[in-house]
């Protein structure tokens, strides 16, 4: 084939390419990811095969550097398809620290500052309104 047709076709499939992952839906974008995972696994293997048959210098150096290519879209692949799996779990409810000391004394087990704590006493004594009728609004 002629370099112009080889040009030809690298940039209608980059086009394709394109197109088609960028419409895909990100609830499908895992399995396909952890397909195309499995592909790039295969061309690892292919290029250290490569790499391990080659007589030539200059053979051994693209050979290589498609090893490290393949190992690198490999391991990203992995890490894009880990972080979309952690969008789809249930999000962990945060832990509070533990409280130590004074502020512990004035905890309640539900985490509410007891009576003792509060400003002004904290409960309502016999024949108080709980609606500061002599304070200004």
């Amino acid at each position: 084939m002629s370099p112009v047709t080889l040009l030809t076709v690298v940039v209608l499939a980059v086009f394709v390419g394109f197109e088609v992952v960028s419409k895909v839906t990100s609830k499908l974008h895992t399995p396909l990811m952890s397909g195309a995972n499995a592909i790039h696994g295969i061309i690892l293997v292919g290029a250290i095969i490569v790499a391990g048959q080659a007589s030539e210098p200059w053979v051994i150096g693209i050979a290589l550097l498609a090893v490290v290519l393949a190992t690198v879209n490999l391991v990203g692949g992995f890490v894009v398809t880990d972080r979309m799996l952690e969008m789809f779990s249930a999000r962990k409810p945060a832990r509070r620290p533990a409280l130590s000391g004074p502020a512990k004394a004035h905890r309640t087990p539900s985490g509410r500052h007891s009576g003792s704590g509060q400003v002004g006493g904290g409960q309502l004594g016999a024949g108080q309104s709980g609606d500061r009728a002599g304070e200004a609004r």
